[in-house]
């Protein structure tokens, strides 16, 4: 990876560029183009140029803060997003939240088909766990291999996103309260975000207090995105979300803007920040990429 990536101290949009450009370039090269029968084409359509990156940046800051390894770190980053991507695929899919359009584009179901979309996500899925496993590489030993990868795996599997995602669907059109509200998204969006984090301070050293601390961080952190993201469901157009807007109210699934109300739901993510931000104090790490990203996440506006 570029040294700018990981330099200690430095401009942070510098950082991020770089940070971005090292994990396109990586999923570049491990999306395959040649997937037979069109599934490459569907595969890279679902991941490449477009979304925030914001799970791969997550755990570039992590690894950084904790003297990660680079190239355990850039692979973490990259199977993350495959998993988010894949996600993304099966979400938007008639029998889940039937959206026609992600990233500012058709959805894969809308541009290939659906059978053609369910398979991308399926490849991509798996493929997030063959970066994992590259053969004989010492930037990533057995051990750290399968940490990394039970790591993603709980994140993304029934305790973590699909979880949420099975306990969203459930509810659609029925009142929630806040804290069964907070349980659906700290499984939906929260672990995968928590997740990343920990990858990230896998592949390096952490004492048992400073790992308990970021996960506490990327806890606060993951359920402050989930919040703005609702906030931004009703308040931005669907050109600036780059997805259908007011999906969530049209569906009537229950979010923190409806829970909460808009004030509420600002406060919430404000007070998320700040339990973010004390949860880095707490980890004695220097770790002004992760404080900087807990700002990006409260304060975007798509």
């Amino acid at each position: 990876m570029d040294g700018a990536v990981t330099a200690a101290g430095g401009d942070f949009d510098a950082w991020m560029h770089d940070a971005l450009r090292d994990v396109e370039q990586a999923l570049s090269r491990w999306v395959p183009a040649d997937a037979p029968a069109g599934l490459g084409a569907a595969m890279r359509y679902a991941v490449l140029d477009g979304g925030k990156r914001l799970r791969p940046l997550l755990v570039l800051a992590a690894s950084e803060a904790v003297g990660g390894r680079p190239a355990a770190a850039l692979r973490a980053a990259a199977a993350v997003e495959l998993i988010h991507a894949y996600s993304l695929v099966h979400d938007d899919m008639p029998c889940m939240d039937n959206d026609v359009l992600r990233r500012g584009k058709p959805t894969v179901h809308v541009q290939f088909g659906q059978a053609q979309a369910m398979l991308a996500g399926d490849a991509m899925q798996a493929l997030a766990f063959e970066v994992l496993t590259p053969d004989d590489d010492a930037d990533l030993p057995p051990v750290l291999q399968a940490r990394l990868c039970g790591l993603l795996a709980r994140a993304a599997g029934h305790a973590g996103m699909a979880g949420g995602q099975a306990i969203d669907l459930a509810n659609t059109g029925r009142a929630l309260d806040p804290d069964a509200l907070r349980e659906m998204h700290r499984r939906k969006t929260g672990a995968l975000l928590q997740g990343s984090v920990l990858m990230g301070a896998a592949c390096g050293t952490t004492t048992p207090a400073a790992w308990a601390a970021l996960a506490d961080y990327g806890a606060a952190v993951g359920l402050a995105f989930q919040v703005v993201d609702d906030i931004l469901d009703v308040t931005q157009p669907s050109a600036t979300l780059g997805k259908t807007a007011g999906k969530d109210e049209q569906a009537h699934k229950p979010t923190y803007v409806s829970v909460l109300g808009l004030d509420a739901a600002r406060a919430q993510a404000a007070a998320l920040r700040e339990q973010a931000l004390a949860a880095l104090e707490r980890s004695g790490l220097a770790a002004g990429r992760l404080r900087a990203l807990a700002h990006r996440v409260v304060d975007r506006v798509h």
